[in-house]
């Protein structure tokens, strides 16, 4: 049995609830849609990678789509929320993802 993959879940309902604030704070519909989609996208690749430990690549489309337009955001405006903790969050993925590959034996 595959370990669970808990910071990918908690990545998907970062992601999820900035969208879901973002709606309730200033009602942007594209924030809501944006943040489902993408915490639901983030949290299939979190089943994918407890199902499968070299299964990573909707977790690294995500994590990498994400903390290039959200890094892309941050630049520009300077303002942590969401931007920042969102990138943020983004790249430590992406980190994560790159050293659980480094770790593992590739079966040929």
């Amino acid at each position: 049995m595959m370990a669970v993959d808990w910071a990918g879940y908690g990545y998907a309902a970062l992601v999820a609830s900035g969208g879901v604030m973002g709606y309730v704070k200033a009602g942007s519909i594209p924030s809501l849609t944006a943040g489902l989609l993408f915490g639901g996208l983030a949290g299939f690749g979190a089943y994918q990678i407890s199902q499968n430990s070299q299964n990573i690549w909707v977790s690294l489309a995500t994590s990498g789509t994400l903390a290039a337009i959200m890094g892309k955001r941050f630049y520009n405006s300077r303002k942590m929320m969401p931007a920042g903790i969102v990138a943020g969050a983004s790249t430590l993925m992406l980190a994560k993802l790159g050293i659980g590959v480094l770790q593992k034996p590739q079966d040929s």
